[in-house]
Formats: C-alpha cells, sequence, structure tokens
C-alpha cells in the first residue's frame, strides 16, 4: 500500500542546511525512515522550499514509514502542529479517470543524450577520444546532459506527457512572461516553471578534496494543470516517478485539486 508523508523542516536547527544543499544526505535520511526498500518500488522524494522559512519534504513510500528521525535531528519537535503527516495514497489513486483534472506540481531532472556535448567536460573529451582511436568501437555511447533553459527544460516535459498518461490543456488565457512559454495573446499550455536550480554536491566527504569532482544536478519545478488521458499510465508515473534522478529528490508528481485561483499541484 502506498503512503505519502509530508514532514516540517525547521531551516534554523543546526543540521537542516547540510541536508537541504545535498541531495545524497537527504536521501540517506529518507530511505532511513523505510524499514525494507525494495528496488522494485521506489522511495520518490522532494524537497519543497518554495518558503525558504517553512520547507517540507515530501515522501512517496510504498510502506508505512517513520519519519521521528528526521524530526529530532532537523524537525520541529514541541512545536505547534503535527511533525509529520502520513496519509494513504490509494484514495487519490482511485480518483484517475479519463478526462479528469488536477493542479499538479512536479521537480524533474529534464535531460537529453547526446554524442557530442557542446562544452565537454576533461573527462567526456577522454572517452571521446578514446572512442576515436578506437576503430573495433561501433557507436559511443551517449552522455547524459541536463537542459539548461527554460525553453527545452518545458520542451522535456511537454514531449513526455503523453507516455505518463496524461495531456496538459491550454490555459483559458496566455500567461505573460511564463518561461518557456509562448509570447502574450498566444495558446500556452497551462504550466509554469516555478524554480530551476543547479546542485553541485558530493557524495563523500573524501570527495570533497578532489579525489573526485562534485555531482551536478539541473532540476526544473513545474506548476500547472494536467488532464488524465490514461489512468493506469498515470498511475505508474505516480508511483514510479517521472524522470531520471529520482533518488536525489526528482521525480515525484503530485496531484491536487483544482481551485478556481489557479493551480498549486
Amino acid at each position: 500500500m502506498p503512503y505519502l508523508s509530508l514532514v516540517r523542516i525547521n531551516p534554523l536547527r543546526s543540521g537542516a542546511q547540510p541536508l537541504l544543499k545535498n541531495p545524497h544526505r537527504m536521501k540517506i535520511q529518507v530511505l532511513g525512515g523505510v524499514p525494507d526498500p525494495s528496488p522494485d518500488a521506489p522511495v520518490l522524494w522532494r524537497l519543497d522550499a518554495h518558503d525558504p522559512h517553512r520547507p517540507h519534504l515530501l515522501v512517496l513510500t510504498h510502506e508505512k514509514p517513520s519519519w521521528e528521525h528526521i524530526v529530532e535531528r532537523v524537525g520541529w519537535p514541541g512545536a505547534d502542529g503535527e511533525d509529520f503527516l502520513v496519509r494513504d495514497y490509494e484514495p487519490l489513486l482511485a480518483q484517475l479517470a479519463v478526462g479528469r483534472e488536477f493542479a499538479f506540481r512536479l521537480t524533474a531532472n529534464p535531460v537529453q543524450n547526446t554524442t557530442r556535448p557542446e562544452n565537454p567536460t576533461r573527462h567526456q573529451k577522454e572517452v571521446m577520444e578514446k572512442a576515436a582511436s578506437d576503430p573495433e568501437r561501433k557507436r559511443l555511447r551517449g552522455f547524459r546532459m541536463g537542459h539548461r533553459t527554460a525553453r527545452h527544460q518545458m520542451g522535456w516535459l511537454l514531449r513526455r506527457a503523453a507516455g505518463a498518461g496524461f495531456e496538459i490543456p491550454l490555459a483559458s488565457t496566455a500567461q505573460a512572461g511564463a518561461p518557456g512559454m509562448p509570447a502574450q495573446g498566444e495558446p500556452a499550455p497551462d504550466v509554469q516553471l516555478k524554480a530551476g536550480k543547479v546542485l553541485r554536491f558530493h557524495k563523500k566527504a573524501s570527495d570533497r578534496r578532489g579525489n573526485r569532482p562534485p555531482v551536478t544536478l539541473i532540476t526544473a519545478t513545474f506548476e500547472g494543470r494536467l488532464r488524465v488521458t490514461d489512468p493506469d499510465l498515470l498511475r505508474t508515473t505516480l508511483l514510479s516517478g517521472l524522470g531520471p534522478a529520482k533518488r536525489y529528490g526528482c521525480g515525484l508528481l503530485t496531484l491536487a485539486p483544482l481551485t478556481e485561483t489557479g493551480s498549486d499541484g
């Protein structure tokens, strides 16, 4: 049975900033709340920090989790309100039906595969030179490169919608200045790129001494409105995530009822 959890984070706690800035460290804490994680049932998580004073952690698990260890370290123990919430996810999944619309939020890692990056790193140059000098090597394996522009990030999402079981309807009015969208007055999908980040972090303390280059992760947070086209496909997307870098806080698509004032998944 899937569960969706929300854990409140206190950014002023001494251990909070290392977790908020390093997805690898946060991943370790998230997995620590699941008794027996299975590779066939991925744990998805997302850090929502649009209010930097009240960030919170969302986690989708396939068994009931425990988050006391995170609350004790970086939460709000003793403060008003619940330290964390854990809710059965099946009632939402049961609402999926063709044509039904929801508000959504997604933080993703929009990427492309290319054999000829425009600005290759030293490691990429070495790989390409080795492949060019090896006549028996028939095909160079592509490099996974993150999309950096709003236009390409938005295109990445729109191209993957159908295969994920949904479509993004056109907005009733064009959104002036929406990143990656057409100019004012032109029809535009009802989605906005709310935030984009380039995260650089190390997996181990020893790596910070120069043993290995940092991991670079480009993320984009989308908010908007979607329409269900295939309930089974969308269910799979909700439970398994959309796009790569899921262990680092990307891919968790969350839905919410639509409101008259706008979309806020």
